[in-house]
């Protein structure tokens, strides 16, 4: 028995070593089966993500090709939030994460329980009580779903969306390389039905939407062919978020319509096609205009005046100046086609994205239908806007187009729009900014539209937006765009597209706009919006060859344009457009000449930098000292940038002061205006003479038109100065620089490195400072291979104001006494360069006086004065009135902003 049973054993153990080698492989080849269909079900997945079929998930990227920059995600975060990729990527996984407020600093009770990153984080950076409670309130609305309407009947005649439930046109086989339904493509996890996706579809204005595996919702525009129809049993997988429905299968597709036709825009006119007589079209011009270039209105209303036409003007509520020249422009037209918007809720502060410029549009609207009853068409342009095409050519054209609406589409997948635009998004708008307080649902059943905010509407269309008691569609969506970012960019083109004027909607809005995306989008909004826009460049005049491309197309406005930046665009399109005029404007008097006003003693609001005004009344000072005359009570009456030849100048300071004559004893009142340069105090060695074309420091720097807004060149404490460099194309390449800057105490503040390269000889460089500057004389080195080549200086300001009035001697003491003991330089850095440091000698080295700190009125002015005659040069003054001085009168000269000039001339227009 033992031995039996040994030798079975035997046996059995020699059958396993003999099938253990394909037990083995069996296995293994199990393995490698269950991997491959592991990997093919994922690769699956990700095609269908990643495919051209995008999801919404992806669509929130930005767009490399339209020029944004790269890691735009965290940017449209509120800035408060850490921008590091590894951490935005940790808290994009962590959405869900609860985040409290501090409801002690509250002085009021919320009425809802909200841990919402982006509202918390929204209310804890308002400052204002009014405004925490604002945001607080629409944040519990949302949450509570009543803040949109969350359907929205279309009213489009052919157009109008299903009503109960789309229309099912069965059953289809589907491919995963030629799907059914291409135009678009998302994920429901836990609520696809065919209700939810046609929703989806309609948005966007597709015809067809189709749901297929349980959770996928596609999108198309060509019906699905019956050769691929399938018996109803073949869609057999419930739908995620109503069981009660099938919602596919595996590459079969449940297929709906949407309920509305294939939208295409109207073709525009340009000829009569039947003879017919077209009674020419009279133009309302809705300008809505911001900042101090008046003398660019000025000549923007000159070129498109006609007594046919109406001008209705809206300046933004904080420009006190720009306002009171409009109001002379009014005044000078006796036939009462320019009106100036005035009177209570009429002024808005429209802020760049905001939604109050939807408001003041509408307001506008109601205002200019009210003024005039006999317009046809309604165009809105800036202070920006400049026309490409004579008066004649635009009133031909919109004779021929009446009832017809201009507007221009945005050219994108919509969901992929309704991203990059915000609209998923609410955002609440108080204190002159708007506030993202988080996600939102669109409203179901209309076709969301937009793109730009320039149209050109019939009068009909306006009347009917414009109506203060609109219908049900007008009124849910001034719901939705009441909290929109950028509205004015999406209501005109949606209410088009849903209401019975759809077939009015032309896609073309009239404008050709300079966009350069890589210089435009660089997030020069985020102090007036959580979000990260684009704004276009200016047009200079090696960009004409653009507009004059444009002669056989349908446009006829361009923008931007900005005298500041290059006049001789404008120059060039209005001789393109008039040559007959040739002649009479370029012998004009301030033909090639520019001026713009900085500071006026009438303003309010919006109010000045303080080192502006300091250094202002400082010149102000040493002109009349400079005269030589017994003076009193010195006034600064304004201040302006003055351009000749299309490049900056200088200062102009217009100013009064009392004076006693000796002669007959007696005060009098003297006005005068002077010219004043800014004194450029840059050098280099002799090795390095000619390779440097300029090396200057100040502040509001703008990135996208590579200059400084700071024409006056005031550094006040608070300030943050930038260095602007630009090399000569011959120097040797690639070269490293290092950049010391160096208080009025000669101690080593902060040093910054560059590369120049071939295609990097232009470029800026802003350093690090902790605390507000030292006052003083700074200095800046520039060095090569350890050697000094180049050096330059800059003035930071005491400052004599604060918020616009004297400043008193104890806020003088804080913002002007400053050691500036704490800069960021670690010993090595001190120690690499105190022997360059040392060397060089300073042509006047500060020395801390204890006695500044108690300088205020007087010694504070004389301290100031000091400074500023170091750094400004006063060149010519004249008088304004008939004084006793021999000086030339400032109109007659060819430089005061009382000198004759053509351009913005409209004392004839009307």
């Amino acid at each position: 028995m033992v031995l039996t049973k040994t030798h079975s054993i035997s046996r059995s153990s020699s059958c396993l070593r003999k099938y253990r080698i394909l037990f083995v492989f069996g296995i293994t080849i199990l393995c490698v089966q269950i991997y491959l269909a592991h990997t093919f079900f994922g690769l699956e997945i990700r095609n269908r993500k990643f495919s051209r079929l995008s999801s919404a998930e992806e669509s929130s990227q930005p767009e490399e090709d339209e020029g944004l920059p790269k890691g735009l995600r965290q940017l449209k975060l509120p800035p408060d939030k850490n921008s590091n990729s590894n951490k935005i990527l940790q808290s994009h996984r962590n959405r869900t994460t609860r985040i409290q407020l501090d409801r002690k600093s509250l002085n009021f009770t919320s009425p809802c329980e909200f841990t919402g990153r982006e509202a918390v984080s929204a209310v804890t950076r308002a400052q204002s009580q009014v405004c925490k409670q604002r945001i607080v309130n629409v944040t519990c609305l949302n949450q509570q779903g009543l803040l949109y309407p969350e359907r929205i009947q279309s009213l489009c005649p052919h157009s109008p969306g299903f009503v109960d439930k789309p229309v099912s046109l069965g059953c289809f086989k589907d491919d995963k390389t030629l799907r059914i339904l291409s135009g678009y493509y998302h994920v429901f996890k836990g609520n696809n039905s065919p209700k939810h996706c046609a929703f989806l579809c309609l948005q966007s204005g597709y015809l067809y939407a189709g749901t297929e595996y349980s959770v996928e919702c596609f999108c198309g525009m060509e019906k699905p062919s019956q050769l691929k129809r399938l018996p109803d049993s073949s869609c057999n997988m419930k739908c995620s978020g109503n069981p009660k429905y099938s919602c596919g299968g595996y590459l079969t597709i449940n297929v709906f319509w949407t309920g509305i036709q294939r939208f295409k825009a109207q073709e525009a006119r340009n000829a009569s096609t039947d003879g017919e007589y077209e009674k020419p079209a009279r133009i309302a011009y809705l300008l809505t205009v911001n900042g101090r270039a008046s003398r660019q209105v000025k000549r923007l209303i000159s070129i498109l005046y006609h007594p046919s036409h109406f001008f209705y003007i809206h300046v933004d509520a904080r420009q006190d100046y720009l306002y009171r020249e409009m109001l002379q422009v009014e005044k000078s037209c006796k036939t009462n086609n320019i009106i100036v918007a005035k009177g209570e809720n009429l002024r808005q502060a429209s802020i760049w994205g905001g939604a109050s410029l939807l408001t003041t549009l509408l307001k506008s609207a109601q205002q200019m239908l009210a003024h005039h009853h006999d317009w046809d068409f309604l165009v809105n342009l800036s202070e920006s806007d400049f026309p490409i095409k004579s008066n004649a050519q635009v009133t031909q054209f919109l004779s021929l187009n009446k009832g017809m609406n201009f507007v221009k589409s945005h050219g994108r997948e919509v969901q992929r729009f309704i991203t990059k635009q915000g609209l998923d998004k609410t955002f609440v708008e108080c204190e002159t900014r708007m506030w993202r307080i988080g996600d939102r649902k669109l409203p179901d059943g209309i076709q969301i539209d937009g793109g730009s905010d320039w149209v050109a509407l019939s009068r009909e269309f306006i009347e009917y937006v414009a109506n203060p008691n609109p219908d049900a569609l007008v009124t849910d969506l001034l719901k939705v765009f009441k909290y929109t970012l950028l509205p004015a960019e999406s209501f005109f083109h949606t209410v088009l597209r849903n209401s019975r004027f759809c077939n009015t909607y032309i896609d073309n809005n009239l404008h050709i706009t300079n966009w350069k995306r890589k210089l435009g989008c660089k997030c020069q909004y985020k102090a007036v919006v959580d979000w990260c826009g684009c704004s276009p460049n200016d047009f200079k005049l090696e960009d004409f060859s653009r507009i004059r491309n444009t002669i056989d197309r349908n446009l006829f406005f361009a923008r931007k344009f900005e005298s500041t930046i290059d006049q001789r665009i404008i120059d060039r399109v209005e001789e393109w457009l008039y040559p007959e005029k040739i002649n009479e404007t370029v012998n004009a008097k301030g033909y090639d000449m520019y001026w713009q006003s900085l500071y006026h003693a009438a303003d309010l609001s919006p109010l000045t930098d303080d080192a502006q005004l300091t250094i202002s009344n400082s010149l102000a000072r040493l002109i009349f000292r400079k005269l030589s005359i017994n003076y009193k009570d010195i006034r600064l009456l304004e201040t302006t940038a003055y351009f000749r030849q299309n490049q900056f100048v200088g200062i102009l300071i217009f100013a009064e002061a009392t004076i006693q004559s000796q002669a007959i004893q007696q005060k009098y009142i003297e006005r005068i205006e002077s010219l004043i340069y800014l004194r450029r105090n840059f050098s280099t060695s002799k090795e390095w003479l000619g390779k440097i074309q300029s090396l200057s420091v100040n502040t509001d720097y703008d990135q996208k038109e590579k200059t400084f807004r700071n024409l006056i060149g005031s550094i006040g404490p608070y300030s943050s100065p930038v260095l602007l460099y630009e090399f000569d194309i011959g120097i040797a390449t690639p070269q490293n620089i290092s950049i010391l800057w160096v208080d009025p105490y000669g101690r080593l503040a902060d040093v910054n490195y560059i590369q120049l390269e071939e295609m990097t000889l232009t470029g800026y460089v802003k350093p690090q400072f902790t605390e507000h500057l030292v006052v003083g004389t700074w200095h800046l080195f520039l060095v090569a291979n350890s050697l000094l080549v180049a050096k330059t200086n800059f003035l930071v300001t005491p400052l004599a104001y604060w918020k616009n009035k004297r400043i008193d001697p104890k806020r003088a003491k804080e913002v002007n006494h400053v050691s500036g003991d704490s800069y960021h330089i670690t010993e090595e850095m001190n120690k690499k360069w105190s022997h360059l440091l040392s060397s060089i000698n300073f042509y006047e080295r500060t020395t801390f006086n204890a006695d500044n700190e108690i300088k205020v009125n007087s010694d504070l002015d004389q301290w100031i004065d000091k400074l500023v005659q170091e750094h400004y040069e006063i060149d010519k003054i004249c008088n304004i009135n008939n004084s006793k001085l021999k000086l030339e009168k400032c109109v007659n000269t060819y430089w005061s902003s009382l000198s004759p000039d053509s351009k913005a001339d409209i004392n004839n227009l009307c």
